[in-house]
């Protein structure tokens, strides 16, 4: 819902050109104002555009403000930041680092079965909260 306001002097003022205009969106309570051109019909289109522009910021912060809710505190990527270790060769072992759980069958772990460091991490996660 829009509201709309046509701002003019009128009484004695009657025959000078006062143009401006006020929208106001109501469900945000966003107002923008408009006077830069003499007609009404254009401050009120320049209005509108000045609206939109408002509100779609309005919205794409909203939306970057859920991403990083969702997102959660993320580390740098660097070398020593990794959760998880491979090792492969000459021995075999899968180490998660934040909860110390290790798993001496890299195969296993390979082909899916998580089941230990999900396990892990949900009680590190519990604890640290």
């Amino acid at each position: 819902m829009i509201l709309i306001e046509l701002l003019g002097a009128g009484g004695q003022h009657i025959n000078k050109t006062d143009s401006a205009v006020r929208i106001t969106h109501i469900p945000t309570n966003v107002v923008v104002s408009c006077q830069s051109e003499r007609s009404q019909i254009q401050n009120k289109e320049t209005a509108m555009k000045m609206l939109k522009s408002k509100l779609l910021e309005l919205k794409e912060r909203e939306q970057k403000e859920k991403i990083e809710d969702l997102k959660g505190v993320q580390k740098d990527i660097a070398w020593g930041s990794q959760i998880r270790s491979y090792v492969f060769c000459p021995y075999t072992m899968v180490k998660d680092h934040r909860t110390n759980h290790e798993v001496g069958n890299v195969e296993a772990v390979m082909n899916g079965d998580l089941n230990g460091f999900m396990e892990s991490y949900l009680r590190w996660n519990k604890q640290t909260k």
